[in-house]
């Protein structure tokens, strides 16, 4: 039984997915195993991967005949990790050859830590684009090490192929098939209400941005997915606002009522986007970030007005 058990979701990824499956297997720690679960992708993914997996015994495959979807791919890939801790990698990112043992070298202190890395943003060609995934995702002041539940209220900012953490931590919990686009944001928040998070500030993955990203793009498919994607969120934030209030500060509902009327004012649902604001600035008055929200709410709502004139509507 190998001590680290990383996954990898598949899916249509054939010109990174080589480069993803060499990362894991180049790492100066061997005792792992490598789980690839392929959701029925339509190019060459899974003949790259049966090839791989021909030179190296420590890959485990799993293929769908039908697409699946996140969720059942990484419950599938959960269910199927045979070691002590869990790794996990998309199948267009890459990782650091050291990244696993400077993990855990940290898991070695205090095994039900969750450990997560910053992450080197790199383009389609695996080149550099000179950010760090904190400043990609707007997150570079947040708090990324101890209690992180209140913090990630308000937003994910957790890089997801860098985490690394206990199996047996888990207790049966799993990504929720009623989400389609934020099952990893769930899944974080839930272990966040029982276990701290530690952070290591050396980038140990590299996250590739290359325009298909799932919610990046222009046109009405990703604007749905997007839209989806809001809700869901607005979802996941409200559910756990009513069961766990008593553990969130003045301050984080202010920080999370901002998020909400974020979401809300993307959806174009104005009301409970201004009330979400007003919640905010009822939360924390001084909080100068509040009159940021309020003028770019109000600067939306005037592009949206602004758009429907241009277009004809009333």
């Amino acid at each position: 039984m190998p001590l680290v058990s990383v996954f990898m979701k598949s899916f249509n990824h054939e010109s990174f997915i080589s480069e993803s499956i060499e990362s894991v297997l180049d790492q100066d720690f061997e005792d792992l195993e490598l789980i690839i679960i392929d959701d029925a992708s339509t190019d060459k993914s899974r003949v790259l991967i049966e090839d791989c997996a021909k030179r190296d015994t420590r890959i485990r495959t799993i293929f769908h005949k039908q697409n699946a979807g996140i969720t059942t791919v990484v419950n599938d890939g959960i269910n199927a990790a045979e070691g002590k801790f869990i790794a996990q990698i998309d199948s267009d990112d890459v990782w650091m050859s050291d990244k696993i043992r400077k993990q855990l070298a940290a898991l070695e202190q205090n095994d039900n830590l969750i450990v997560w890395s910053e992450g080197e943003v790199i383009d389609q060609n695996g080149c550099p684009r000179g950010k760090t995934f904190s400043e990609l995702v707007m997150s570079t002041s947040k708090v990324k090490s101890g209690a992180l539940f209140q913090t990630l209220m308000a937003g994910n900012y957790v890089f997801g192929s860098s985490l690394m953490y206990k199996k047996a931590n888990l207790d049966g919990l799993r990504y929720d098939d009623r989400l389609l686009y934020n099952n990893d944001y769930k899944f974080l928040l839930e272990l966040a209400l029982k276990y701290e998070f530690y952070y290591i500030a050396e980038p140990l993955a590299k996250y590739r941005v290359h325009g298909k990203n799932a919610l990046v793009g222009s046109g009405t498919e990703a604007t749905a997915r997007r839209r989806v994607a809001y809700a869901e969120e607005i979802g996941i934030r409200r559910a756990a606002l009513r069961e766990h209030q008593a553990q969130i500060s003045d301050t984080g509902k202010a920080e999370i009522y901002a998020s909400l009327g974020f979401c809300h004012a993307q959806l174009g649902d104005y009301r409970n986007a201004l009330a979400c604001y007003l919640e905010a600035i009822k939360g924390d008055p001084y909080r100068l970030s509040n009159l940021a929200h309020i003028a770019r709410f109000v600067q939306k709502v005037f592009r949206d007005w602004h758009d429907v004139r241009s277009s004809g509507g009333a």
